[in-house]
């Protein structure tokens, strides 16, 4: 499984061009830009965090100390535009594993962050991350919890929405008919029309947009792999 790294940086373009770097060595990465949005998050553990200490709402140093309380073996990177020996020295005494000022390459980021996964992970540490989470496109689902998570928090799904979620997860690419999406999502004991299933995905759809779940007319439905 990709390490799971949530991003908090303020500036858009910056957490942008972060997330793009870090996507790119195949780890599933969750960014904000704010502190509250990360709090329907912090029920879903990390592999790692990269904080600005400087938040629009919050300061870095108390999203450190929260998440050290709850995991405390989970690595912190600190960024900020302050350059003071002070906060570094705050931030390592109070747990970050690594404090990198403002500007800097985001290549030297990727290299300090993967140098810091190997270190806590490659020594033996047990991930805290549990096998019930996944990651779907900007989505985290939990399937123990039947729980969808987007940048803004939790996503409002039927059971049968989530369970239609899951089968076009567990099968991306694969073409279904509306029959065989009843037979797996119903069972072989409902009876009514299969209009039902346009309907579920309608709702889906204008739930979690970002999926690209395709209509094949006059057949079914795939979900494009993500």
């Amino acid at each position: 499984m990709a390490y799971r790294i949530y991003l908090v940086e303020d500036e858009v373009n910056l957490n942008q061009v972060l997330t793009t770097y870090l996507q790119k060595e195949g780890w599933e990465v969750l960014s904000f830009t704010a502190g509250e949005a990360i709090q329907p998050f912090m029920q879903i553990p990390a592999d790692l965090w990269i904080l600005d200490i400087m938040l629009p709402d919050t300061d870095g140093f108390s999203l450190l100390r929260e998440i050290k309380e709850k995991y405390s073996q989970t690595p912190v990177v600190f960024i900020s535009a302050r350059d003071a020996e002070l906060d570094r020295v705050i931030g390592l005494e109070m747990g970050s594993d690594d404090y990198l000022p403002k500007p800097f390459l985001p290549r030297e980021l990727v290299i300090r962050v993967k140098r810091l996964l190997e270190r806590v992970y490659g020594s033996g540490l047990i991930k805290e991350q549990s096998a019930e989470l996944s990651g779907l496109g900007p989505y985290t689902i939990d399937e123990q919890k039947r729980m969808v998570l987007d940048a803004d928090g939790m996503v409002d799904l039927t059971s049968k929405e989530f369970d239609i979620l899951l089968l076009f997860k567990n099968h991306q690419g694969q073409a279904f008919s509306r029959e065989q999406v009843l037979r797996q999502v119903w069972g072989d004991d409902y009876f009514g029309t299969d209009r039902v299933v346009d309907d579920l995905i309608r709702r889906l759809r204008k739930k979690l947009p970002e999926l690209r779940i395709e209509t094949m007319y006059g057949y079914g439905y795939r979900m494009v792999v993500l």
